[in-house]
């Protein structure tokens, strides 16, 4: 199956329809995933939208804790490192 713009590969609907599946697996999954999306979209807003296709029917399918925790974590990525983090004399 083809996916949509939101799951372009179809890998987290895949994901829902393979028994016995593990929390491990779906983080595979997932990163996956987040690496098929194109630049320019939104993950978090993404995310959300598949929670709210999935997250009714399969509340505790380990994709949708997969999803919950990938929303939890989003935030805008910190630079490590630079002049701020040296030492000052």
């Amino acid at each position: 199956m083809k996916g949509d713009e939101d799951d372009p590969k179809a890998l987290i609907f895949e994901s829902y329809r393979i028994d016995g599946i593990t929390k491990p697996d779906c983080r595979t999954i997932f990163l996956d995933w987040a690496l098929s999306l194109p630049v320019e979209k939104d993950t978090a807003t993404t995310i959300r939208a598949l929670l709210k296709r999935y997250e009714v029917e399969a509340p505790a399918h380990p994709m949708t804790e997969v999803l919950r925790e990938g929303l939890g974590t989003m935030q805008s990525p910190r630079r490590r490192g630079g002049w701020r983090s040296r030492a000052r004399d």
